[in-house]
């Protein structure tokens, strides 16, 4: 198949794209600082921005501090109205002087585009996440993604230098069949990688949310006609504007899942604190329901998660990243992953924060992120407590695993303990997939270079920084030769 032909849907997929409804969503949302350096912000977020801040920020504009050059500033009325009673909140979406003071970093951490087969497509594990938008609702000024909504060039591996493309469902069907009928005639691993069948996709982007039912079902169907046995959608529109998920899209859901009951659906949520999706009273604590005790919902959040939660075969997850300012605060982590257990979601991953651009802004260190993660699930159940805490190094997923408090007798470096990393997903066949990295304790570290120079005992080679040549993903045009 050509990249240029138009992708033709099946029968089935017409017959169930047929049904879906699209109805307008109007998020109300105001886009850059330009309307508050004009007065012309509506009345939904007219006092956001101090006069001395908006000050500061319009004298950086421009320049090679200019916060909005490096993450544009996007937020709903209903994310307005939420933080006008919530500084973490705030802090979330609003644009601070601080976020370009240090502009270290890199426009693509992990080295994510080695892994590009195809434009819009990551290939790493036994799944493939796919750039579906490049675009959100609102944009945390902490986003992973900075260089992808920033529309930022990168480079990939082959030495070239372009922005980052998004999917096109042409090329990635191609690639998906390929792929799993070059894995399935070499008997279950593919003869170049190593990797087995490309069995699940996730949604992401930007925030797919964003795009219209019948784009989201276009994807959803091709997927499935493809050979994808799982989907993930990764979403923060439950946080921004949880009246997107209405009646439209869950019929939507409800139409995919009677014309492929097979394949699976997992929604990643994120919801960073507590203050997103609970309810406040004047004094600034939670309200409890009278009888029962539990804390009370913001109620069009709850009523689109009972929607998504209700339909058994959807599986709800929310992971989020530990972020200065928003959510490093255990008794908040707490409340957080108790709430989100009890209707019926399950606390998924918790992450340190990667090495964008200017991260040193938003990082905690590594280990208070693990010291807060640990001290937040004290007092939850074990099904409470189920997230773990990943960092992302290029090699894959990477869990911090342990930290000690009391030096390590007998272990040169460990005179004020170690932390321990263990790979949790590694590329390819996945071969150093449970092994682990033991370094000397650094309470500054926010990144892995904070330990170059106490590094123990390094079994999977986390210190040596060379980008991944081994198992290079098939090219564009092989995939769809």
């Amino acid at each position: 198949m050509s990249t240029s032909e138009k992708y033709v849907p099946t029968a089935r997929e017409q017959a169930f794209l047929d049904t879906v409804e699209n109805p307008r969503y109007d998020r109300m949302s105001i886009n850059g600082l330009k309307p508050f350096f004009n007065d012309k912000a509506p009345d939904f977020v007219k006092d956001f921005y101090s006069e001395d801040e908006l000050a500061a920020l319009q004298a950086l504009s421009g320049t090679d501090r200019d916060v909005e050059s490096r993450m544009p500033v996007k937020m709903t009325k209903h994310y307005a109205e939420l933080a006008s009673t919530s500084i973490p909140i705030q802090k979330l979406v609003k644009a601070d002087p601080s976020e370009t003071v240090d502009l270290m970093g890199t426009e693509d951490p992990g080295h994510q585009m080695d892994y590009a087969p195809v434009e819009g497509l990551l290939h790493k594990y036994e799944m493939g996440l796919m750039y579906v938008i490049s675009t959100c609702s609102a944009h945390c000024r902490f986003c992973y993604r900075e260089e992808l909504i920033s529309r930022k060039e990168v480079e990939r591996l082959d030495g070239t230098v372009a922005k980052k493309g998004l999917a096109q469902v042409g090329e990635i069907t191609a690639y998906i069949k390929k792929h799993n009928a070059e894995v399935l005639s070499n008997g279950g691993t593919h003869p170049q990688s190593g990797r087995e069948k490309l069995r699940e996709i996730l949604l992401s982007g930007g925030d797919p949310m964003v795009l219209t039912n019948s784009k989201i079902a276009a994807w959803l169907s091709a997927l499935a006609e493809s050979g994808i046995e799982s989907i993930r959608i990764g979403t923060k529109e439950l946080a921004f504007f949880p009246q997107r998920f209405d009646e439209a899209f869950l019929s939507m859901l409800d139409g995919f899942h009677a014309t492929y009951p097979d394949v699976g659906l997992r929604l990643m949520v994120h919801f960073n604190h507590p203050d997103e999706f609970l309810l406040k009273d004047d004094a600034g604590n939670y309200i409890e329901e009278p009888e029962s005790g539990v804390l009370r919902w913001h109620p069009e959040t709850q009523r689109a998660m009972t929607g998504l939660t209700k339909r058994g075969w959807i599986c709800i997850e929310n992971q989020s990243p530990l972020i200065k300012g928003i959510n490093d605060d255990a008794d908040a982590l707490r409340i957080m992953q108790r709430a989100i257990k009890r209707v019926g979601a399950d606390n998924h991953y918790f992450f340190c924060g990667r090495d964008i651009v200017a991260h040193k802004a938003f990082n905690i260190p590594i280990e208070e992120a693990w010291s807060l993660l640990n001290e937040s699930q004290k007092g939850l159940s074990g099904v409470e407590a189920q997230a773990r805490l990943s960092i992302t190094h290029y090699l894959g997923k990477t869990e911090v695993t342990a930290l000690t408090s009391d030096p390590m007798p007998g272990v040169k470096g460990g005179e004020n303990g170690v932390l321990i990393f263990k790979i949790l997903r590694n590329a390819a066949d996945a071969p150093k997939k449970g092994q682990i990295c033991i370094v000397g304790r650094n309470p500054e570290a926010v990144w892995f270079d904070g330990y170059n120079d106490r590094v123990i005992y390094d079994e999977p080679g986390l210190f040596d920084y060379e980008r991944t040549v081994a198992h290079k993903p098939q090219s564009a045009a092989a995939a769809t030769s």
